[in-house]
């Protein structure tokens, strides 16, 4: 499975930025999608998660400014991210799991978020 990330840039505290990830492999087979970020010196965390049926699961610190949307034909998931904080600064990574009899992951490269105050 490639993954393919953009979107990234330097934007301003409470701008936004989509981030975009298109997977060579068709959505529905991928049993979750999500978006990972590091910021430097920091272990990567999850930020958001969506299932094959389309649930979605968000990470404490960007609930309710972050949104993750599918376009299925595409095979493209999307990261919509308003009001950004210079705490969003990392890069962000797009990952996609596998589960037939274990977890396979997947990871494309990094795209970087710059949020400035």
């Amino acid at each position: 499975v490639q993954l393919q990330a953009s979107g990234g840039g330097s934007v301003q505290r409470g701008a936004s930025l989509t981030l975009s990830c298109a997977t060579s492999r068709n959505i529905y087979t991928i049993t979750s999608m999500n978006w990972y970020r590091q910021a430097p010196g920091q272990q990567r965390e999850l930020v958001a998660a969506m299932m094959a049926d389309g649930s979605t699961d968000y990470a404490d610190s960007v609930k309710g400014r972050f949104t993750m949307s599918r376009d299925i034909p595409k095979n493209t998931v999307y990261l919509q991210m308003n009001s950004l904080k210079p705490e969003d600064t990392a890069v962000y990574y797009c990952n996609a799991v596998i589960q037939i009899k274990t977890d396979m992951y997947y990871w494309g490269k990094g795209t970087l978020v710059t949020v400035s105050s």
